[in-house]
């Protein structure tokens, strides 16, 4: 079993190996013509649950064979055009290769003595993020599993500095369309229920910073303790872009934390036209940043960014025979002391790669492109009259659905809309999401992929409303 283990003698055996699987996988790229082949669950998992798993098949071209048949042929292919569904984006060249770098050599980026020039790596990506956002020379932040990880770990800094002895005082004030995870940190920090203020938003899904004004107020009349405002640059249903320069005044005035959740929008920092939509960002005391959705990289590469480094210490907990406080005066660089995580893997690569690769500039390219499709596709969108779409789009996303000219009932509506997405999905010719829009279901197209042009928008409106007619023609049937 030795001849197993990567190391210097089996260095020729990993290069066929992994070419093995390149090739398998760079085939079905190839020839994919569609996002998914529409399998069930109940038709898959009979497949997976034949296999013994103490049975080894003992040859990697044949576990490579079984994988074919009960992974790869059904995978769901981001890459696709015509998938068009939740914030999962296409992944670049560069960025795999680093994938399969970190994979080998498999540091871990908690200490120095674990990862040397990676610690550096990903501390020089740090500082050029918080560069782009502006946040000052004492700025500092760490790679994470993603944009809930970061989330949290923001809000427990924001516990940490806002100083009370009564955690049922503390406050977080996010938009009604923020992301589930700012409640999930409440919970998982030991607020209350109530923790959370829901503020209104306005019709293109932004904070209204008047009802957030008069939110803070009550709650410095009631003796609570404002900890954070949470404002989304991207939010997930809408890609909606809340007014960060008014948020940031209004924290500023009430001395709460302001954290910015843009792990949807931060593909802006790379945009050469759309930059300005996150102004305001700079201002900022924390910041989520999700590589994985709008720099095109694997799954996971996210960041939390904060203006002050020392306020990092809060996540910091010393062990001796990890990262021992002696090393902090040694000035050996321990990532670890910011983390919430220990062991962690070197997720930074693939962004260093990218970079070096294809410059920021490239990446803000792509980003740009897709902004630009989701315009067209709005315009689209808005100019059919089988359609109802919500809003004009901040980022990629745009929500909407299909209305018949000769139904009126709205949970009838519901049910097409439903019906069509579940049907389409099940055809694999396309992928969209869903959401409920003022109780209503409605459907999602997320934008990422550059390669998807105005034309498999329009294809795809089409596929939705034959599904939805289908289903009105089934169900007026079953009704007469």
């Amino acid at each position: 079993m030795r001849s197993h283990l990567l190391n210097d003698t089996t260095a020729e055996q990993y290069r066929r190996s992994v070419t093995d699987g390149v090739e398998r996988v760079a085939a079905k790229l190839a020839t994919t013509d569609r996002p998914f082949t529409g399998i069930t669950v109940d038709a898959l998992s009979p497949r997976i649950d034949e296999i013994d798993l103490d049975q080894p098949l003992y040859d990697t071209a044949a576990v490579l064979d079984e994988l074919e048949d009960v992974y790869l042929r059904d995978a769901i292919y981001f890459h696709h055009p015509r998938y068009l569904a939740h914030l999962n984006c296409p992944v670049v060249i560069p960025a795999v290769l680093g994938e399969a770098v970190l994979s080998a050599v498999n540091s871990s980026l908690d200490t120095w003595d674990q990862s040397a020039g990676g610690t550096l790596i990903e501390r020089k990506l740090i500082d050029w993020t918080t560069e782009r956002i502006g946040l000052g020379p004492a700025a500092d932040g760490v790679f994470t599993s993603g944009g809930t990880q970061s989330n949290l770990q923001a809000l427990l800094l924001a516990r940490e500095e806002a100083k009370t002895d009564s955690l049922a005082k503390l406050r977080i004030f996010a938009s009604e369309v923020s992301h589930f995870s700012v409640k999930k940190s409440a919970k998982l920090l030991g607020l209350g229920q109530d923790a959370v203020v829901s503020i209104p938003v306005d019709h293109d899904k932004r904070m209204q910073t008047v009802a957030l004004a008069r939110e803070l107020e009550r709650c410095a009349q009631d003796g609570l303790v404002p900890m954070a405002v949470v404002a989304t640059a991207g939010t997930t249903d809408f890609g909606s872009i809340d007014p960060l320069p008014e948020i940031a005044e209004l924290c500023e005035q009430f001395g709460t934390w302001m954290h910015v959740d843009a792990a949807y929008g931060c593909g802006l920092l790379a945009s050469l036209k759309h930059r300005d939509r996150i102004n305001g960002i700079e201002r900022a005391d924390s910041v989520t940043v999700d590589y994985h959705k709008s720099f095109f990289q694997p799954v996971s590469s996210s960041a939390v960014l904060v203006r002050d480094a020392a306020t990092l210490r809060h996540a910091t907990y010393h062990a001796e025979y990890l990262n021992p406080r002696r090393m902090v005066e040694e000035r050996i660089p321990n990532q670890v002391d910011k983390s919430l995580q220990t062991t962690r893997r070197f997720d930074a690569l693939k962004l260093w790669m990218t970079l070096r690769t294809m410059g920021a500039d490239g990446i803000g390219q792509l980003f740009d492109e897709v902004c630009d499709l989701a315009r067209e596709g709005w315009k689209l969108i808005a100019a059919d009259p089988r359609f109802d779409v919500v809003v004009e789009p901040s980022l990629s996303t745009l929500v909407f659905r299909y209305i018949p000219a000769a139904v009126t009932d709205p949970a009838e509506i519901d049910r097409a809309n439903l019906y069509a997405r579940k049907a389409l999905f099940a055809s694999g010719d396309a992928i969209v999401a869903g959401t409920k829009v003022g109780g209503r279901h409605y459907l999602k197209f997320t934008l990422l992929n550059p390669e998807t042009q105005a034309s498999d928008i329009a294809a795809v409106l089409d596929l939705i409303a034959g599904h939805a007619e289908q289903y009105l023609g089934e169900s007026l049937d079953r009704a007469s």
